[in-house]
């Protein structure tokens, strides 16, 4: 897919990973939509660096936020030819002190919109016979941590979510996921934990948001033979 003028929408494209990923793909000539939520002031700094990217923003653990999203695209740009399902929360919920608030809250924004906004963005690729979806997800969808389960169980269902969709929507939409791993640590984190995280790649060091970014772009420039890929940019974690 060559993205010069291609319509991608990105959900929490502001901050983060998500702006790693907006920012690659303005710089590749794509008509960026970024959603946002609470980002507000991150969000218009990113339309003062970069005019051209588009803001919506929306509340997307309110399901008929979806629908208007999409509307409001598609009435502006007359189609939508990728989206990148990237908005979540990042929530410790060791076992024994989770309540039904976590789970409920991690769910509606790390899954629940997700399947909905592909639901909604494949009609039109469909439609076409052409699109491509791509979900960031995390490796403890892989490999589960204990003091995360509901969270990695959220992850787990972006990957179950990815293969299905490819399944789906073949042969005229591609999609795949990305699994990062120490990338961008929570700020919260400890320089113990932060080691701990380290020494768990096979490379010894933490990645860049732009690692991410710049996997989202091979699938979309140069995956056009590439569907219900689970693709680990975590240097080596998943596999050690």
């Amino acid at each position: 897919m060559d993205l010069k003028d291609k319509v991608v929408f990105i959900t929490g494209g502001a901050v983060r990973v998500g702006r790693a990923i907006t920012v690659e793909l303005i710089t590749a000539g794509a008509n960026v939509f970024c959603h946002y939520y609470s980002s507000e002031r991150e969000a218009r700094e990113l339309k003062k660096e970069y005019p051209s990217v588009n803001l919506l923003k929306g509340d997307l653990k309110q399901i008929n936020t979806v629908p208007s999203l999409i509307r409001e695209i598609v009435e502006v740009a007359g189609t939508i030819d990728v989206l990148i399902n990237n908005a979540a929360i990042f929530m410790k919920t060791p076992l024994g002190t989770v309540t039904e608030e976590n789970w409920d809250n991690l769910f509606a924004l790390n899954l629940k919109p997700n399947f909905f906004l592909s639901q909604e963005t494949s009609k039109i690729m469909m439609e076409k016979q052409a699109g491509k979806i791509v979900n960031i997800a995390d490796t403890s969808g892989l490999r589960p941590w204990p003091s995360y389960i509901p969270y990695s169980l959220t992850k787990s269902g972006m990957i179950s979510l990815t293969k299905g969709l490819a399944k789906a929507l073949a042969p005229y939409v591609q999609v795949n996921c990305i699994n990062p791993g120490p990338i961008l640590m929570p700020d919260n984190y400890s320089d113990e934990q932060i080691a701990q995280a380290i020494e768990k790649t096979l490379l010894k060091r933490a990645g860049q948001a732009e690692d991410v970014a710049s996997a989202v772009r091979f699938l979309l420039e140069d995956g056009d033979y590439i569907t219900g890929l689970i693709l680990s940019v975590d240097g080596g974690k998943s596999i050690k």
